[in-house]
């Protein structure tokens, strides 16, 4: 594992696997998740595949710098500043985390790069392809949104489950319990986890850092961001869109409408699957990320191609 330190003073974590002079993919990860919730079978799948892969922390995540400096203002007092003219100090927004990608880019002298981003990764990696197209050769959005849904019964039931399960103190027990509670509760009918695993899981996650402001930091961050329904419209990468039929983050419809506004997006909707990385689907999943991303290399060097003969016919 290295460190890098961007401008803002954040440090960042992460992990750089594969032939360096290969095809760049960055793992971008979600919510209060740090990057081992990456499986190793997903990541050192696509370093077998012939591509460079980094995963890293977020910043407020893992092993990167946690901004204690910043109490994580009220939730609802910046959902309000959105829509009245009520002042909400916010540590940062998507956008900064957007930032720390290309830093950490340009530090380890990535030009362009395939982006992978899992929920609150997707929309960062939505943002970088809109505003910084010319480094994104391709966007994969795993269990991803442009836009924050509307709360339907089913997530404000798992909210209400989850509550029962924070203390005003926490402590390594509740941590873990809360971790296995959380992954029971939004994770893929159809492909079950043994408590066994969960658990294992979770003391692997807490014990490597444990960091609930952060994890409220990071949820202001995608309140206060502004909506990207109309941003996304302007993607030119080649984007791949994976989403599980059963999500209760994220509904499905979610997905489709990504699909709509992207223009050439391509759409695979995954039966049963909820808002987790589920362990039987992943060689199929890396399957789909490397053809998806290996169609797009080729996109990208036959443009430099033809760029190059254009060229020289004019010299």
């Amino acid at each position: 594992m290295r460190t890098i330190k961007v401008k803002t003073g954040v440090v960042l974590n992460y992990q750089d696997e594969g032939d360096k002079s290969a095809p760049p993919i960055i793992l971008i990860m979600g919510l209060g998740a740090q990057m081992i919730t990456w499986p190793d079978a997903l990541y050192y799948g696509l370093v077998n595949n012939g591509f460079r892969v980094i995963r890293f922390d977020n910043r407020d995540t893992g092993l990167s710098t946690h901004l204690d400096q910043h109490p994580a203002p009220s939730l609802f007092k910046t959902w309000l500043s959105k829509h009245l003219p009520i002042r909400s100090n916010v540590p940062y927004l998507l956008d900064d985390m957007a930032e720390d990608v290309l830093a950490l880019m340009a530090e380890l002298k990535i030009k362009k790069a395939h982006l992978v981003g899992a929920s609150m990764g997707g929309m960062i990696a939505q943002l970088m392809a809109v505003k910084n197209k010319k480094r994104v050769l391709s966007l994969t959005l795993i269990m991803s949104c442009s836009s924050s849904p509307r709360p339907t019964a089913k997530s404000l039931n798992v909210f209400l489950k989850l509550s029962k399960f924070k203390t005003k103190v926490p402590c390594r027990d509740t941590a873990i319990n809360y971790n296995i509670k959380l992954n029971q509760l939004i994770g893929s009918p159809a492909y079950p986890q043994s408590e066994k695993l969960l658990r294992e899981h979770a003391i692997k996650t807490v014990d490597r850092s444990y960091n609930q402001s952060g994890y409220k930091r990071q949820l202001i961050a995608i309140t206060a961001s502004k909506n990207r329904d109309h941003l996304i419209r302007k993607i030119k990468a080649p984007t791949l869109i994976i989403h599980g039929s059963a999500d209760i983050v994220f509904p499905a419809a979610e997905a489709r409408k990504m699909a709509k506004l992207i223009k050439k997006s391509k759409l695979k909707i995954v039966r049963g699957m909820g808002h987790n990385f589920v362990p039987e689907l992943m060689p199929k999943m890396t399957k789909w990320i490397t053809k998806h991303i290996k169609k797009s290399q080729r996109k990208h060097l036959k443009k430099i191609r033809n760029k190059k003969i254009k060229m020289a016919l004019q010299e």
